[in-house]
C-alpha cells in the first residue's frame, strides 16, 4: 500500500463530489496533517474523522521540532503554512503529494516528491472498479463546472476531454 499525503482541497473537491468512500477504499495509506484538517468545516471534519476513526486516514500534529524545520526551509512565498505542512510530512514519509493547488505540485515536483490531482484519482477510481466510467463523466463535468480553478485552467480541460474521450469506450 503507497502512502499518500492530502490536502484540503482535495478532500473538499472530494466531500462535495460524494466520492471520500470511494477514495478511502483505494489502496492508499492516507495521510495529513491538523493544520490542513483544521482548514475543513465542522461538517467536513465529522466525515474525515469517521475515516480516522477506522484507519483510513492518519491525521498528524506536528512538533515544534517539525514547524521550525519548516519555517527554515526556504518555500516559495506562493506556498501557505498548510500547503508546506504537507510537502513536509510526505518528505518525511516519503509518500506521495495528491493536491489540486499547482503551487503545491509544482514544489513537491521540485522535490522530486510523486504528486497527483484529482484527475488521477479518478483514473484510481475507475481501474479500481469503484465507480463506472459514466459516473466519472458526470462527476468530473460537476466539478469542472463548479469550480471555478478547473474551469480556467486550458491544461486541465485539455486532460479532462481526453479522459471523457477514454472513459466513454470502457464498459462497466
Amino acid at each position: 500500500m503507497r502512502l499518500a499525503v492530502t490536502d484540503a482541497c482535495i478532500f473538499i473537491d472530494l466531500i462535495e463530489l460524494h466520492l471520500t468512500s470511494e477514495f478511502f477504499s483505494l489502496p492508499l495509506e492516507i495521510h495529513t496533517t491538523l493544520d490542513v484538517f483544521n482548514e475543513l468545516y465542522t461538517e467536513q471534519k465529522e466525515i474525515l474523522k469517521a475515516y480516522r476513526s477506522v484507519g483510513k486516514l492518519t491525521i498528524h500534529n506536528l512538533t515544534s521540532e517539525e514547524k521550525a524545520h519548516i519555517q527554515e526551509e526556504k518555500f516559495p512565498r506562493s506556498l501557505s503554512d498548510n500547503d508546506k505542512s504537507v510537502i513536509f510530512l510526505a518528505d518525511k514519509l516519503d509518500a506521495k503529494v495528491i493536491s489540486s493547488d499547482k503551487a503545491v505540485r509544482n514544489y513537491a515536483k521540485s522535490k522530486a516528491i510523486e504528486f497527483h490531482g484529482m484527475l488521477w484519482i479518478f483514473d484510481k477510481l475507475i481501474e479500481y472498479k469503484l465507480i463506472s466510467s459514466l459516473e466519472a463523466i458526470a462527476r468530473i463535468n460537476f466539478l469542472f463546472s463548479k469550480n471555478i480553478v478547473y474551469q480556467n485552467n486550458i491544461e486541465l480541460n485539455t486532460e479532462k476531454r481526453k479522459r471523457i474521450f477514454l472513459w466513454s469506450k470502457l464498459e462497466f
